[in-house]
């Protein structure tokens, strides 16, 4: 299980899929423990068992320990959040931004890992569940600790190119059927 399985299980239709997920992991300009955390948080965040399969395994060999229980643990909370937050935004009554969440996100405060790697990962993740407030808050916090645009823009590449290959790869097994 690898990524060059996981490139090579992708169609020739969808070829700049293959060639873009190449890209995103071979070429990015993010450390290591970034990039290999957002690749996991992305992988678990696109729901597809052959993504997540083929990359976890090279993700769990480059992370530490630590890091690869935060880079799940955003993927976690993220799930909640993400669900949350955004519903709270499209109901028309704003009063619900006004209650209390009542949801434990502890875990946020000390994710055990450079607060600005579980953020970013955090990022990633809200654009696969297309959580505008998600994603402006992390963008916000993760700006403010210096980090540039191109750094923001790289983890929610591979969120894109991730999910887009997962939703392919589902496909075609369904197809398959």
């Amino acid at each position: 299980m690898s990524l060059d399985a996981l490139k090579s299980a992708i169609p020739d239709y969808a070829k700049d899929l293959r060639l873009n997920l190449g890209s995103v992991i071979g070429d990015s300009v993010l450390p290591q423990q970034q990039l290999w955390g957002t690749v996991l948080a992305c992988a678990i965040a696109s729901r597809s068992p052959r993504v997540l399969r083929e990359l976890e395994e090279e993700a769990n060999a480059r992370l530490s320990p630590e890091a690869y229980t935060a880079a799940k643990t955003a993927a976690a909370v993220m799930a909640v959040n993400n669900v949350f937050h955004r519903t709270r935004h499209l109901l028309s009554d704003p009063e619900y931004g006004n209650l209390r969440a009542g949801l434990r996100m502890n875990v946020i405060g000390n994710p055990g890992v450079e607060k600005v790697d579980f953020e970013l990962w955090s990022l990633a993740v809200s654009a696969i569940n297309a959580c505008g407030r998600c994603l402006d808050s992390h963008e916000q916090v993760l700006r403010k600790a210096g980090v540039d645009r191109e750094t923001v823009q790289e983890a929610f590449k591979i969120a894109s190119v991730v999910q887009a290959v997962g939703v392919t790869l589902d496909a075609e097994a369904i197809l398959a059927e």
